[in-house]
């Protein structure tokens, strides 16, 4: 059984003030095994977003449905960890209460919630700033602590909404390789959206290319390079001959929603 199949999802949102309703997504089908991971690219506005909305919970398929395990998606749950473009830390609480949050609702107790905290601070390289606010740290630090928050909750599959989309070219990099470094570690099942090509790439086992509006999904490809993989991997020649691939299929969608003026 897979991890996680959506099954012939559709999205569609009604209008308001009299406009036509608006068809984000035609029937989508995909599953995920336990560990992949997997990188959705695709046009601006091909529906990514929705579709790992809804995969998350927070959003409700108009048709066909989403199981985790066999069992039908209805709200969000513990399973799955989210983590947006935005920074979405809690800003009256420190690094270390912003990763405990959800275990402290839980009911787990102080000492493992400690040792948990300890663990991904570690891990995501902020342990000298547990005791900082947010406010006191830059873009790709708040980052690394929403990431922390999601895995110390230990769910079974990650969900990654364009994580390093407002980070600089560099710091990006960097975050890049410590997502790619956990994931090695914990193999989690992860769905990530990205409209970045080489960070598909160079994350992913499996690269899933949408059409423009009405998403559907238009290919797939599998990223079948090595692992541990480091910034090296961007300079070979395997790997541009993949980015040009993908590269054109993303760019046929935007041409024709461009014709369709969508």
């Amino acid at each position: 059984m897979a991890a996680l199949e959506i099954d012939a999802v559709e999205r569609t949102f009604p209008g308001t003030r009299g406009a036509a309703p608006t068809r984000a997504l035609q029937p989508v089908s995909l599953e995920a095994r336990d560990n992949d991971f997997i990188a959705i690219l695709g046009p601006s506005g091909c529906g990514k977003s929705t579709l790992l909305r809804i995969v998350a919970g927070l959003d409700t398929p108009s048709a066909g449905q989403v199981r985790m395990d066999g069992l039908p998606i209805t709200g969000p749950g513990a399973d799955r960890g989210m983590v947006f473009q935005s920074y979405t830390l809690f800003p009256w609480l420190t690094v270390r209460q912003n990763i405990a949050f959800g275990l402290r609702e839980q009911g787990m107790a102080p000492a493992r919630q400690k040792e948990i905290c300890d663990l991904y601070l570690e891990r995501v390289g902020l342990a000298a700033f547990a005791e900082h606010m947010p406010r006191q740290l830059s873009g790709g630090m708040q980052q690394r602590t929403a990431l922390a928050r999601a895995l110390a909750n230990n769910p079974k599959m990650l969900l990654l909404d364009e994580p390093f989309g407002a980070l600089d070219h560099q710091t990006r990099e960097l975050m890049q390789e410590l997502l790619l470094g956990l994931w090695e570690q914990e193999r989690k099942t992860v769905l990530l959206v990205t409209h970045d090509i080489d960070e598909a790439i160079f994350m992913a086992n499996r690269v899933v290319v949408m059409s423009a509006r009405p998403g559907r999904i238009k290919c797939e490809m599998a990223v079948d390079f090595a692992h541990p993989r480091d910034y090296r991997l961007k300079t070979t020649p395997d790997f541009a001959a993949l980015k040009a691939r993908i590269t054109e299929e993303i760019r046929a969608e935007v041409i024709r929603a461009a014709e369709m003026g969508a």
